[in-house]
């Protein structure tokens, strides 16, 4: 069908009657008014003309020979082709019998004979217009539904790109879950989850009286050795290869977990009985004491466990955790390579420690420290050359507190290297004061022990330079003194260190001789003046002179090296008289003086 315009200018008419005069009216009428018409006299001529060529409106009278309106409009509706062509009908007949019927086979308007030819344009015109009305609708319909099939075809491609999204998302969720839950060199459990499981197994046990657990701590004695001498790739299958063998030493029930560094844990879950956590602590000490083989070379890993066992006591798994680490380091404090279970006990010790170390801090703010000096003595001449300082701690509660009960503590809380450091500064600081009193004591010298954590801080010479300069002292009345073990630690970095000691000509000392591991080739190569006799080889001497043998051979080396040889712990008169005939140059301890406070050392100064 074209389309046409809803006015008078244009539309192609089809008008259908048998009288001719009607036609010759109709058809003169509507083309002066800009429609195109044509005319038939019948009802099959109406049917072919409007099939062969589609009009846009078709005025159609009812009474007709051989087929009436009613029959042709029927079968104009019938027919695909023409069944949308608007059909308006002309009639004499009045009745609203037939006005109905003209309505049911299809009409869309009945104009009654005599008709007047302006009502005939008008009812043209609005049908028209109504069809026009109608294309536009179908066709903005058509575009509104290809408009729809493209954004339904754009939204089911975004809601699939949507799902990719949305199971990428899902699965980068999992991936970063499993990387949060376990450590991503071992694929073990981690901290996190062996706590969440740690929990879990506390709240059956509390459900359930038979239920039993128990947690296991494993630290690596060796690790850091073999980690330092053989590179972080050795260490890190060192790792894998532990965590393989307490895997292959326990049940797919059990959580196997790396905590950090070469610590492990344990956890053994629905347990018959202790026995059991036991056994499994045996079985993994006896395979990681045993070589471990890492592809060109094998180890010697070692291992001390911690065990506790799971009670009802426990409120969460962070206490479980915190018992079984205190098991662990009292496993390794009895000689590592074994096992301690956990008891209240452990628990009573760990608290005061850790409350040693919080007055140690408050200790180091408050300056609660203060020094005694023990005399070291010529045992050529019997006079004194020097004083060692020791540090003592005026506890507000306790009293004077002895280094052997915190100096361990603030070794392993790093606490030792601010002690440290004020040890030096008031040591060069009160001999400094002595001097300015005294006259003999400008050629005396003070003794410092050093602690290996010190001489490890990057500054330490620069701060040991501040110090000397701070307090006026020169170098060479300053005396540091060290054990085999902190020489031996670093090697030629050591070396380098202890050079840049003696530049200043400050005396360095190995304390504690013969208890430590140092090697002879590498002893010759220290920048050392003295070597200190440790006093579990200077008790043994006897009145008769018997146990003097390691003594003798000690001060022989260090005579060969060309250094001073000075016994500690001196207690008796025939210990003094050995020590002197074996030719040793100093000697200290109670046979001379215990550690005096700086009045009294000042005293023997004057003396």
């Amino acid at each position: 069908m074209n389309n046409t315009q809803s006015n008078s200018s244009g539309g192609n008419i089809l008008v259908v009657d048998d009288t001719p005069d009607n036609l010759r009216i109709l058809s003169v009428s509507l083309t002066k008014r800009g429609y195109q018409v044509r005319c038939v006299k019948n009802g099959a001529m109406a049917l072919i003309t409007a099939k062969k060529a589609a009009p846009d409106l078709i005025l159609l009278d009812i009474k007709m020979p051989e087929m009436d309106g009613y029959q042709v409009c029927e079968k104009l509706k019938a027919d695909e082709q023409t069944r949308e062509i608007p059909i308006i009908f002309l009639s004499a007949l009045d009745d609203v019998f037939d006005k109905v019927k003209a309505f049911q086979v299809g009409g869309v308007d009945y104009i009654t004979k005599p008709f007047q030819i302006e009502e005939i344009v008008v009812r043209i015109q609005h049908q028209l217009a109504l069809q026009a009305a109608k294309a536009e609708i179908c066709q903005l319909n058509a575009k509104l539904e290809l408009k729809i099939q493209e954004r339904t075809a754009q939204l089911e491609e975004v809601i699939g790109k949507l799902h990719q999204e949305i199971t990428k998302h899902k699965q980068t969720q999992q991936k970063l879950l499993q990387q949060s839950l376990h450590d991503a060199l071992t694929g073990l459990p981690n901290r996190t989850l062996l706590m969440e499981h740690l929990q879990k197994a506390l709240q059956r046990s509390q459900r359930n009286t038979n239920y039993l657990f128990a947690l296991l701590f494993i630290d690596l004695d060796r690790f850091k050795i073999i980690n330092d001498s053989f590179g972080h790739a050795v260490g890190d299958r060192l790792l894998m290869a532990v965590s393989r063998i307490l895997k292959g030493c326990t049940r797919e029930t059990d959580t196997v977990a790396r905590l950090s560094g070469d610590e492990f844990a344990i956890l053994l879950e629905d347990i018959n009985d202790f026995k059991e956590a036991i056994a499994i602590a045996e079985r993994l000490l006896d395979k990681l004491t045993s070589p471990i083989h890492l592809e060109d070379r094998k180890v010697f890993a070692g291992a001390s466990i911690g065990v506790v066992l799971g009670a009802a006591n426990y409120q969460n798994g962070t206490e479980l955790l915190r018992d079984a680490d205190i098991a662990m380091y009292r496993a390794k404090a009895l000689g590592k390579g074994r096992y301690a279970v956990f008891d209240r006990e452990m628990y009573a010790q760990t608290l005061q420690l850790s409350q040693i170390e919080t007055d140690l801090r408050y200790a180091i703010e408050r300056q609660e420290f203060l020094l005694h000096y023990q005399p070291i003595v010529s045992l050529k001449t019997g006079k004194v050359t020097g004083f060692e300082a020791l540090i003592r701690w005026q506890h507000p509660e306790k009293g004077l507190v002895y280094p052997g009960d915190f100096i361990a503590i603030a070794e392993d809380t790093g606490l030792i290297v601010p002690i440290g450091e004020w040890i030096l500064l008031e040591a060069c600081r009160q001999l400094r004061t002595w001097q300015e009193k005294v006259p003999s004591a400008l050629n005396k010298h003070i003794s410092v022990n050093l602690s290996s954590r010190q001489i490890k801080q990057f500054d330490f010479v620069d701060k040991l330079t501040k110090i000397l300069s701070g307090t006026g002292l020169n170098g060479q009345n300053l005396r540091l003194e060290l054990t085999e073990t902190m020489l031996m630690d670093r090697g030629e970095k050591t070396i380098e260190l202890l050079g840049e000691i003696k530049a200043q000509k400050i005396q360095l000392s190995i304390d504690d001789f013969g208890t430590g591991y140092s090697s002879l080739s590498y002893l010759h190569r220290f920048p050392i003046d003295a070597l200190k006799i440790d006093r579990s080889f200077v008790s043994p001497i006897d009145a008769d002179g018997n146990n003097c043998e390691i003594v003798n051979t000690i001060i022989t080396l260090a005579h060969s090296l060309g250094i001073t040889a000075i016994a500690e712990g001196v207690e008796t008169s025939h210990q003094l008289t050995h020590l002197r005939n074996l030719g040793c140059d100093e000697a200290q301890g109670y046979f001379f003086s215990k550690p005096v406070n700086s009045h009294l050392a000042e005293a023997l100064l004057s003396r």
